[in-house]
């Protein structure tokens, strides 16, 4: 059998006794990733984002190898449409995904692209179907006319196991069915089929009126922002003296080392000294937004909300789908650009460029709310995202290609609006933790290195120094040029503002100085982790294009902020 040649270099050739490998193919949100899951009881070995696949993916189970393949857009120009078409010629074995929601027009679509190819349909959302007898007569019917076999099921509940309730075996649950179908696989036609006349069309919800879906999908997005501030302070007012007791033994025995080692590791921007703040902050924005994030893409509430948004965003140049993908840089900016793969390619360095310069991370947000809280103005959470929302849409609009603001949804139909399965949200939820752990900790580590090392040589402070009669500019004080230096390098750098050093300082600016201190040292620049990460996926040369910039759009801004907030108030 030929093997799938893919960009993710997806390696079959050490596959244990070189089982069989199986291609899932199929178009956005039609529950390809939950499928496979469910047919291998594992998780994937390569990365995917809150659902959604942006790069090819191996899943083992005893039986088979199956690769997942990310949703095809045939009306976009997205990496990820390529990637999966470059699978699925590099594949001999497809199992092809199609909705019970619209199986004609599915297959209309998808059959050409895997003429020739051996393999078997599954129908997902058969749970949807009322008169489940007729419309399986109809898939007999196509099966016998397409020369494949076709197994309908519900993505989310298939699985090699009984079900919660321990009624439902695998079999029922469409597991053996499936198996048994890429056992008896069959050459996918190159013509169209009978049609099957199945069709359902999706109940219209509250998010597709006019006025009331664009205002509600907006909250509906900023919702994982409100718990998060709630929570992450709740969280670290209970840990962060538990922690900070727990360390003061291992920082003091730190200072004790030589001079490097001490500042790598217990210095002030040191492992011992910032590294709790992973956890204590960070660990549960992550874990909110991803919590969110699984819920939003298992009920089917991400596509309603992209629609929703997309005839208001394309004026500055992105798409309902663009948004979302801002949205997750909340969490982390690092997976939010890598899943840029699935967007259009005219828009995808707008998009990339919006989460550098607005997407508030789980380093840059955690920070601002512990500043909010040390000058104790925690009210000032609601100006900075309205700030920070709206600098990025201007800031979008300005640098968005014409033939982004005339560019389609490039999604596909109405997606239901269900309940989605503990397993299923779960299982994504380990996905985006492992990534962090992964991906982004260890460039982490590398920057707390550096910054620790520029610390202890003395850069930064000739930097803060260099920059400080800068600060009047933006009617700050001069002492702000470190934090600005530092958040520019890494996002909780903002932390230095609380600070024993700035304490006073801080608690003599006003609540605009506040404002625009955080805003000019939290988007001055993507912190480094996010620039390698986009250097990796688009270019260096971009990465350095980008950066100076959003430099220029930060500068702009804040003087606006800084000396327009002082004349209004």
């Amino acid at each position: 059998m030929t093997e799938p040649s893919t960009r993710s270099n997806v390696d079959q050739s050490n596959t244990t006794d070189r089982k069989e490998t199986a291609v899932v193919v199929g178009k956005e949100s039609v529950g390809k990733s939950a499928l496979v899951a469910g047919l291998t009881g594992t998780t994937p070995t390569t990365g995917n984002f809150r659902g959604t696949t942006v790069d090819v993916e191996r899943y083992e189970s005893p039986e088979r190898v199956f690769v997942d393949t990310p949703g095809i857009l045939l009306d976009a120009d997205t990496e990820t449409t390529r990637t999966a078409i470059e699978a699925v010629e590099g594949s001999e074995t497809v199992l092809l995904v199609v909705r019970a929601t619209d199986i004609d027009e599915d297959l209309d679509d998808l059959l050409p692209l895997v003429q020739g190819k051996v393999g078997a349909i599954a129908v997902t959302f058969w749970d949807k179907v009322e008169n489940q007898a007729d419309a399986r007569a109809e898939l007999d019917a196509l099966a016998k006319d397409v020369g494949v076999p076709i197994v309908p099921v519900d993505a989310r509940t298939v699985t090699p196991a009984v079900t919660d309730g321990g009624n439902a075996t695998p079999d029922e649950t469409g597991y053996n069915r499936l198996h048994s179908a890429i056992d008896n696989a069959d050459k996918f036609p190159g013509r169209t089929p009978q049609r099957t006349g199945i069709h359902l069309e999706p109940p219209a919800t509250i998010l597709e009126r006019p006025i009331l879906g664009p205002l509600l999908s907006i909250a509906l997005l900023l919702l994982p922002a409100a718990v998060a501030v709630h929570f992450a302070n709740a969280a670290a007012a209970e840990l962060s003296p538990r922690v900070g007791t727990v360390l003061e033994h291992a920082v003091q025995w730190a200072s004790g080392l030589p001079g490097p080692l001490a500042a790598v590791l217990g210095g002030d921007y040191g492992l011992l000294s910032m590294g709790p703040f992973l956890f204590v902050w960070a660990g549960p924005t992550i874990l909110i937004f991803a919590l969110f994030m699984a819920v939003y893409k298992q009920s089917g509430l991400v596509t309603r909300i992209t629609a929703s948004l997309h005839p208001h965003l394309r004026r500055v140049g992105l798409t309902g789908r663009d948004l979302v993908r801002v949205v997750m840089g909340f969490g982390c900016n690092v997976p939010a650009v890598t899943s840029t793969r699935g967007c259009s390619d005219c828009t995808r360095r707008t998009t990339v460029s919006a989460i550098g310069f607005g997407s508030a991370c789980s380093y840059q947000f955690p920070a601002t709310l512990a500043v909010f809280a040390a000058v104790e103005m925690p009210w000032l959470v609601l100006p900075y995202i309205g700030v920070l929302t709206t600098t990025t849409l201007i800031y979008a609009r300005l640098i968005a290609p014409d033939r982004a603001r005339t560019a389609s949804l490039a999604t596909e139909n109405r997606a239901f609006v269900q309940w989605p399965t503990w397993r299923s949200v779960w299982r994504e939820i380990k996905t985006v933790v492992r990534s962090f752990f992964v991906k982004a900790l260890p460039v982490f580590a590398g920057i707390v290195l550096v910054a620790s090392l520029l610390d202890y040589l003395g850069v930064l402070d000739v930097l803060g120094k260099l920059l400080s009669p800068a600060m009047a500019i933006f009617n700050l004080p001069g002492e702000m040029a470190l934090v600005v230096v530092l958040g520019s390098i890494r996002k909780d750098g903002l932390l230095l503002l609380r600070s024993d050093g700035l304490s006073a300082t801080l608690s003599a600016m006003t609540p605009v100085q506040v404002l625009t201190a955080v805003y000019l040292a939290g988007v001055l620049l993507p912190c480094l982790v996010t620039a390698i990460t986009v250097a990796r996926e688009l270019s260096l040369r971009y990465a350095g294009t980008m950066m100076l910039r959003q430099a220029a759009a930060a500068a702009g801004f804040s003087l606006l902020i800084g000396w327009g907030g002082a004349v209004l108030l």
